[in-house]
């Protein structure tokens, strides 16, 4: 069975005649911005090279400690204690030493809020198949790929500069999603400004997030910052129903990471508006059949499709269908047979499964016979393989 490629005969289908979006020109070496709700890509750049991600990689410590403590295996009012390794971080810390028994829920806020290289640690001794922040390095690793983050390797525990230990920006605008979606009681935390431990840490209190208070819907996620890594930031935003995750890496200060993060949210909010294009159960095309009882069935989205457009476009865009076709009966309704690729003006195509309207059993034998004739006929026409 060979591609066919079919374009819609309905309303969506159209060409842009307004003046495509604006693109967003970044200073960053590396940058990614998606539209959460709808998942079109805004911005790609350098998306899938591995580079140090500093402290940003502690997104993935606190996702591994947040399944730990969904899964029992860690409480929030455990109290940990503090390894010698642990206490021996420089940089960002809570200034732990070996007399403290630390509660879980302190050393989350401590890596969120603080980003203290030495909680990361006591949380990785914790959890770690063999009690070193080595082996939990290795462990975040193998749960990064199955999650689906091919460009990370782990090292340790808190994005402590060491050879091999990267990450892409892509896989952090992953992580962020997942953080969001798997955890949303533990996500508020993301947006505290400040957290004050034990007294003990007055110089270190205040998240350095520089969006949260703007008012621009900033809730999240983490900083980072190493003298290879330049300064980076994997941020969030909320306004109305959109969400936008965006990662942006390789700044050559916190003025510019500050100045460079608040206006990729305001473009992605600013510049696309989000619209729904399709309703579940509309029919967009129908697919051939192979040997059915019907020679074609109905392709429908299992769920509304929305996407974002630019806000100078009109509401009417690019659209095909696309499927490995005559399709082979028997067909269950529901059964993933399409895609409706949608492709808004400098935007990257969109992909949304389609889906069988109906179901579709065997044709009978008369039907077999014909479908067989045909297929032999066309065989025919066509000549031997190769032929002129």
């Amino acid at each position: 069975m060979t591609p066919l490629f079919r374009s819609l005969a309905v309303a969506l289908v159209a060409v842009f005649m307004a003046l495509p979006v604006e693109a967003f020109e970044t200073r960053a070496r590396a940058a990614f911005v998606v539209d959460s709700t709808t998942g079109t890509v805004l911005m790609s750049k350098q998306a899938d090279k591995p580079l140090p991600p500093a402290s940003m990689s502690k997104l993935m410590t606190l996702y591994v400690a947040f399944e730990a403590i969904r899964d029992g295996r860690l409480t929030l009012d455990e109290r940990l204690p503090v390894s010698r390794h642990a206490m021996s971080y420089g940089g960002s810390t809570m200034f732990l030493d070996t007399t403290d028994k630390v509660r879980v829920e302190d050393l989350l806020r401590g890596i969120i809020v603080l980003s203290g290289n030495d909680a990361c640690a006591v949380i990785a001794e914790a959890l770690s198949p063999d009690g070193t922040e080595a082996g939990f390095a290795r462990f975040m690793t193998q749960r990064a790929q199955q999650m689906g983050m091919t460009n990370s390797t782990f090292i340790n525990s808190n994005g402590w500069p060491a050879p091999g230990h990267r990450m892409s920006v892509r896989d952090l605008a992953l992580l962020a999603k997942r953080l969001i979606r798997d955890f949303p009681g533990f996500y508020p935390m993301f947006a505290e400004k400040e957290f004050r431990f034990d007294g003990r840490a007055a110089q270190n209190i205040h998240n350095r997030n520089p969006l949260l208070g703007l008012g621009i819907g900033a809730d999240g996620l983490k900083t980072g910052h190493t003298q290879a890594a330049g300064y980076g930031l994997v941020g969030s935003a909320k306004q109305g129903d959109r969400r936008v995750i965006f990662v942006i890496s390789g700044l050559e200060s916190k003025a510019a990471r500050a100045r460079e993060a608040q206006a990729i949210v305001n473009w992605s909010f600013r510049q696309f508006v989000e619209k729904r294009v399709l309703r579940a159960g509309a029919e967009v095309a129908r697919a051939r059949v192979w040997m059915g009882n019907m020679q074609s069935v109905g392709l429908t989205p299992a769920e509304d499709v929305t996407t974002l457009l630019p806000v100078l476009s009109s509401d009417r865009i690019n659209a095909e269908v696309v499927y490995n076709g005559p399709v082979r009966a028997p067909i269950r309704r529901g059964e993933e047979l399409a895609e409706l690729v949608l492709s808004p003006d400098g935007l990257p195509p969109t992909r949304v499964p389609l889906v069988a309207a109906r179901d579709v059993g065997k044709g009978g034998f008369m039907a077999r016979l014909k479908a067989v004739s045909g297929k032999l006929l066309d065989q025919l026409r066509q000549g031997p393989e190769g032929a002129l």
